[in-house]
């Protein structure tokens, strides 16, 4: 069915064959996944003799007239009379003049919508609207149409029925004793009733079936590629047990091929690691127990870690890191944390010297060391702005051992940089990375030892729990769901009107006098005539002669050069700067106690995770902190998104909101941005067909990425998914 051109059906020619083309069908295996987009209930249906002002039904008519026209204040108004056999029914539609062509007369169609009375006349005011044609039965199926294709629901349903007459069984490569265990109907009887059902509770039965084969291909193939991984690899069974008590491996797969090592007491200075935690003037929570001990549970393992730490904005994903990092030191080899900016690795510089200071790092004869004689523990930075000849003694440095921790940014995997033993990798903000990238750090370290080190990518994003296991479903999960004690709680509010603008800047003056500081963050460097929002350079110029006028006002953003920016964020440090006006280049890794306002210009303008990692900037000080979202836009999508911040503190709510709002996007492939390459599977509502998928994915490829024992399903899955979507899919 897949090579078999949708021109072989019944009516359809060459102008037809076009026309199915620009909606995306083109064989005949695509017009049978060219589903439903929803469904008319003929059961629900009512008689308009029989439909009583105030109440909401489904009327099935037939237009008897239908006239365009303009309202006194210019409005368009679509005036539509249709005759079910009982009755008529007036309906109205403003600003909708497309409904006059689609409503010509003589068009049967459902309309759904709440029977009101006015002027004494009973109509529905843009009620929805479904074009069904002749069909019969119970439920109707009714297909995306477009009116540029002008093909309508109608015409499909007639392609599809003759598809479906022609095309015999339709094979289904999962076996009969899995589906019985998974409360799954067979995929033939899924095609035939996700088109005819005769019930919704069949159609239910459908798209659970079909939705679930669409996250099982994405599960297969994450799967394999971990699975292939582990095969191929070879890590550092680095010489460390959980130090917090958890020794159940959870990370690696059930297949008797990700065995850990048996407990045991690790020999090479663990506690250095110990020692460490013991020196915090503070407990870790919960949860960084937690991922220390997985982290360490999977260093033990010759199998190369590859693990997502996600976590919100203050949870404390530096300290699991440099756990990690450490981790790997006492054991004699080397660890490096890569970030996607020049702010954000010298932010992480500064907190672990601040944090490694005193402590020592095993010896060893190359560095001219006895056996067992300690030295202290070196951390370095390399950025693309360290002068030459400091970058040369850098890099000799790494070659020899002598560095222990360094932090850079993609300064890290140019040519010049090798390693002695790398042995730990941390990742921040992985999305700024490509998959080629992380490769690449991996290469630079095997001139010591041939091994892979052990890479941990972590995010103060936070990603739907659905989403990951999609998206990063070859990589293990672990979050931080705790937050530790003593954050500040941050007050947030939206400000929807010019009055409410100068109270904001009414408390900005009010934290400043009190010897706090501020950030005013805007969408755009520079103004555009084609874009309504304030630019950096221009709210800085403005705030600096009316509402901070007299403070003291600093500028940053992403075109600046690295040194302009490194001494503004020194000044904003020092309290050399009241507030900050700056683009999004202080989104991530911006750490000022002291500053306790945010204020987000045009918030419309941004996303829900992009305005919660702004306003992750304050509260991270004893101060009381407060967000202020400047937004005059009133519409639904923007309410919707700025209510939830108002709402919620809580990343992973927010994640799960910005999810359901925005639709999962384009999982696999370049294409539009926005559509999902899920037909009917939604990461949104399908959480538990999400986790099933991954669970019985597991179960099938086990220790066999080739799917040998399930060839059929090993030839679908390279059949719907191609080379370049694979790579795609791995470019996290």
């Amino acid at each position: 069915m897949a090579s078999i051109p949708v021109s072989r059906l019944k009516g359809v020619g060459e102008k037809k064959t076009k026309a199915l083309s620009e909606i995306g069908i083109e064989t005949v295996f695509d017009i049978l996944t060219y589903y439903p987009r929803r469904y008319v209930d003929r059961t629900r249906q009512v008689a308009l003799s029989q439909l009583a002002v105030g109440e909401e039904a489904l009327v099935l008519a037939r237009v008897r007239r239908c006239q365009l026209r303009r309202t006194r204040n210019g409005r368009t108004l679509v005036e539509v009379d249709a005759f079910d056999g009982t009755g008529y029914l007036h309906v109205v539609f403003f600003n909708q003049p497309w409904r006059s062509k689609q409503l010509q007369e003589g068009t049967e169609a459902a309309f759904f919508g709440k029977l009101e009375r006015f002027r004494n006349i009973e109509q529905m005011s843009n009620p929805i609207v479904d074009l069904i044609g002749d069909r019969t039965g119970r439920i109707v199926p009714i297909y995306p149409q477009s009116e540029k294709a002008g093909i309508p629901t109608w015409e499909i349903a007639k392609y599809v029925d003759d598809a479906l007459s022609r095309a015999g069984d339709i094979f289904d490569p999962i076996p009969e004793d899995f589906l019985d265990k998974l409360d799954l109907i067979d995929r033939n009887s899924a095609i035939h009733l996700i088109h005819k059902p005769s019930s919704l509770t069949e159609m239910a039965a459908a798209r659970k079936r079909l939705a679930f084969d669409e996250l099982l291909r994405l599960q297969l193939m994450l799967v394999q590629s971990k699975v292939e991984t582990a095969l191929s690899s070879k890590g550092i069974s680095h010489d460390v047990i959980p130090i917090f008590g958890n020794q159940t491996h959870t990370s690696r797969l059930n297949s008797g091929l990700f065995q850990p090592p048996e407990p045991q007491t690790a020999r090479n200075g663990t506690d250095l690691v110990q020692r460490f935690f013991a020196s915090l003037p503070f407990d870790l929570t919960n949860a960084q127990k937690r991922a220390l001990d997985e982290i360490a549970n999977d260093m033990r393992s010759p199998i190369p870690m590859h693990r997502l730490l996600q976590g919100d904005v203050g949870s404390g994903k530096t300290l699991v890191a440099l756990g990690m990092l450490l981790m790997a030191v006492q054991g004699g080899y080397q660890g490096a944390l890569m970030a996607p900016t020049e702010v954000l690795a010298e932010q992480h510089m500064l907190a672990l010297t601040r944090l490694l200071k005193g402590f020592k790092a095993p010896g060893s004869s190359d560095l001219g060391l006895f056996a067992g004689e300690e030295r202290e523990l070196r951390v370095e930075l390399l950025t693309g702005k360290v002068p030459a000849a400091r970058r040369k003694k850098l890099l000799d440095d790494l070659y020899s051992g002598a560095i222990d921790i360094v932090v850079g940014t993609h300064a890290l995997i140019s040519e010049a940089v090798e390693f002695r033993n790398l042995g730990a990798v941390v990742i921040d903000e992985q999305h700024r990375f490509g998959v080629e990238q992380r490769a690449i750090l991996r290469e630079r370290s095997r001139s010591g030892h041939g091994l892979d080190p052990d890479m941990l990518i972590m995010t103060a994003t936070p990603i739907p729990r659905t989403a990951a296991m999609t998206v990063f479903g070859d990589l293990d999960l672990t979050i931080l769901d705790e937050m530790p004690p003593g954050r500040t709680p941050i007050l947030t509010r939206w400000a929807k009107n010019q009055e409410q603008y100068q109270l904001v800047f009414d408390r900005v003056r009010d934290e400043i006098s009190k010897g706090r500081q501020v950030y005013v963050v805007c969408p755009l460097v520079e103004g555009s005539e084609r874009v309504v929002a304030k630019s950096a350079t221009e709210e800085y110029q403005r705030l600096s002669q009316t509402e901070l006028k007299g403070l003291k006002v600093g500028l940053l953003h992403g075109q600046m050069q690295p040194g302009e920016k490194e001494e503004v964020m020194d000044r904003f440090r020092n309290q050399q700067i009241d507030a900050l006006v700056s683009t999004t280049v202080i989104e991530v890794g911006v750490d000022v106690p002291n500053a306790t306002v945010m204020v987000i210009e045009d918030a419309d303008r941004f996303g829900i995770a992009q305005l919660h990692q702004l306003r992750g900037r304050v509260g991270r000080g004893k101060f009381k902190s407060y967000c202020y979202l400047i937004s005059f836009v009133d519409s639904e999508e923007t309410n919707e998104r700025l209510e939830a911040l108002v709402k919620s503190t809580d990343g992973f709510y927010l994640a799960e909101k910005d999810l359901e709002l925005r639709g999962e996007g384009t999982i696999l492939g370049r294409r539009q941005k926005g559509r999902s390459d899920l037909k009917l599977a939604s990461l949104a509502k399908d959480r538990d067909l999400v986790a099933l998928a991954q669970v019985v994915a597991k179960e099938i490829v086990g220790g066999d990425p080739s799917l040998n024992q399930f060839p059929q399903l090993a030839h679908e899955l390279e059949a719907f998914i191609g080379p370049d979507d694979t790579e795609f899919l791995f470019l996290n």
